[in-house]
């Protein structure tokens, strides 16, 4: 089943949902770690090239991923869900993909700031607007550092809803995104 229906999410939604999930706790973990490197570390050119060609990419998928949204039926909600469960979701999934679009803005701004492109795995380059405004790169790195820990305290809070679902709940809310089976 390709296509998301009114019970269930489709293989295109899942296959995105999870690759997201796996890029931006990974581009957590490679940013926390990247900015304590020192100028003689093997990974001190590397590991920030290897975080801006994953971002964009995420980048990439997020738009496929939010167009993929938009075209699709989205699964009803299931009945025993509460009208606050059913909100606090709606804002959680909002707030994941603004914080997400923060991150990609900023990301970017701190990287051509000095009127360099991107290069994606060496691959092609997403070209610069150069210099935007004074101390680009220092403001829009703060800017993308608070954003970064904003999204993870909100993936922990979307993954702990989900647990919660399954586990107390008993209800079938995480199973519609890891199971290929028609739900009943």
């Amino acid at each position: 089943m390709i296509r998301n229906t009114q019970s269930r999410y489709g293989v295109v939604s899942m296959v995105l949902h999870w690759l997201s999930a796996v890029a931006v706790i990974g581009l957590f973990g490679l940013g926390y770690w990247m900015v304590g490197l020192t100028y003689y570390s093997s990974w001190y050119q590397t590991a920030p090239a290897l975080h801006k060609s994953i971002g964009i990419l995420l980048l990439l998928a997020t738009i496929v991923r939010l167009l993929w949204r938009w075209g699709n039926p989205k699964p009803q909600p299931l009945a025993q869900h509460q009208r606050w469960e059913k909100r606090l979701g709606a804002w959680v999934h909002g707030l994941l993909y603004l914080l997400l679009m923060g991150i990609f803005v900023s990301g970017y701004l701190i990287s051509t700031a000095d009127g360099r492109g991107i290069w994606v795995f060496e691959l092609w380059q997403l070209p610069s607007m150069g210099e935007l405004f004074a101390d680009q790169a220092d403001i829009a790195g703060v800017v993308h550092q608070y954003l970064a820990y904003s999204l993870i305290g909100l993936v922990i809070v979307h993954a702990l809803g989900a647990i919660k679902h399954h586990l107390i709940d008993k209800d079938s809310t995480l199973i519609r995104m890891t199971t290929f089976k028609e739900i009943k």
